[in-house]
């Protein structure tokens, strides 16, 4: 298993942000899929075309989300823990991504920064 972290800056503040990662209709206009979301401790998710499921573990409203993600019959849960901080740009978000599939990693970090990350960084970017 391995683990993946890394800090982004996405040009919103935390507010916001927080919406747009716990929000359908939100979700919806930055992935341009469907998505299923039930942003309560316990609820499921499904994105991307069901992609990226899993199920919401804690929620700090505008400062933090816990979320399991799938990945089949796998042991040890899939933790992403994503973190929300004012930033003088927006918000700085850290992600940490644990107990990802030895097989999944790249794909799974190539999946966290050209389409997860580059398209909240994009719908932004076309806000202002």
């Amino acid at each position: 298993m391995k683990e993946f972290k890394k800090y982004y800056i996405i040009n919103t503040d935390p507010e916001q942000l927080y919406l747009a990662l716990t929000t359908a209709t939100t979700i919806h206009l930055w992935t341009g899929d469907l998505v299923e979301i039930d942003p309560v401790p316990g609820g499921e998710f499904s994105l991307w075309d069901g992609a990226i499921t899993g199920k919401f573990l804690e929620l700090e409203p505008n400062s933090k989300i816990v979320q399991q993600w799938y990945f089949g019959e796998q042991e040890e849960d899939s933790i992403v823990t994503m973190k929300l901080h004012e930033h003088k740009k927006g918000t700085s978000l850290e992600i940490k991504h644990t107990n990802i599939p030895d097989e999944a990693y790249d794909d799974i970090v190539e999946g966290w920064n050209d389409t997860y990350i580059a398209s909240l960084v994009e719908f932004y970017e076309d806000e202002e």
